[in-house]
């Protein structure tokens, strides 16, 4: 007698009744339902056209703004004889602005001029206690007015323009965007600028929705510039502002 052989085949018969028993367990069983969670759909990258134009948009549309312009390696051209040291302001676009402009003299030492300028008229007073005496227009070294204009139209024409990071200015997250513009493109700013120096400017975006809150001009507007003078100017836009010219006007 065989007893291998029937061990053997009594094994194989073991084993396959123990595969039909599986399989129609498997049958009566349900399939798995699919993952109820959805698959986030990634957010496409914002590029530097888009950011430009929808911050342009926003810089050309300003009405009014309240700004500071700090000359923060306080190495600029003289103001009117004088180390300017930062200019404070109210804008009302595109023609109206009143301006607080804080100069060390070198002889009184630090000096708060003021000027005030409405369509086609501007009056200066060189301290806080002097008379108001009015300027020609053209005489005004800054067209802040026309700011939101001047700052979108830079945009299209910057060089290498290129998104260089996030950073926090205040208490908005922003985008900051780098690029090169030549000095004589900034005169519908600041109007007396002297021709062939290379800019860079920098725009700080907020991150939400792409209102400027920030830029620099780093490097020569005027010849008496040195190479590394930076302006650094904050921006609150479109907030209320009273513009009226001085007593004296009327």
């Amino acid at each position: 007698m065989d007893v291998s052989g029937t061990a053997r085949r009594w094994m194989l018969v073991a084993l396959l009744a123990m595969g039909l028993a599986v399989a129609a367990a498997g049958c009566g069983s349900e399939p798995a339902a699919p993952d109820p969670t959805p698959t986030p759909t990634p957010e496409p990258e914002l590029s530097l056209d888009d950011l430009l134009q929808s911050g342009g948009e926003k810089l050309a549309a300003i009405t009014t703004a309240k700004f500071t312009m700090v000359d923060t390696t306080e190495s600029g051209k003289q103001f009117f004889g004088n180390d300017l040291k930062t200019v404070t302001g109210d804008i009302r676009s595109p023609d109206g602005v009143d301006l607080l402009v804080d100069v060390e003299h070198p002889a009184f030492g630090f000096v708060q001029m003021q000027i005030v300028a409405v369509e086609e008229q501007a009056y200066m007073k060189f301290s806080q206690d002097a008379p108001w005496l009015p300027i020609p227009l053209e005489q005004v070294p800054f067209n802040f007015g026309a700011i939101g204009v001047t700052l979108s139209d830079l945009l299209p024409i910057m060089e290498s323009g290129a998104i260089v990071g996030r950073e926090s200015v205040g208490d908005f997250e922003t985008i900051r965007v780098d690029g090169n513009v030549m000095s004589e493109d900034m005169s519908g700013l600041i109007s007396d600028v002297n021709a062939g120096h290379t800019l860079t400017l920098t725009y700080w975006f907020d991150e939400a929705d792409h209102t400027l809150r920030q830029f620099r001009i780093l490097g020569q507007l005027y010849d008496e510039d040195a190479p590394e003078t930076s302006r650094l100017v904050n921006m609150e836009l479109n907030v209320p502002v009273d513009i009226q010219l001085p007593d004296i006007a009327s």
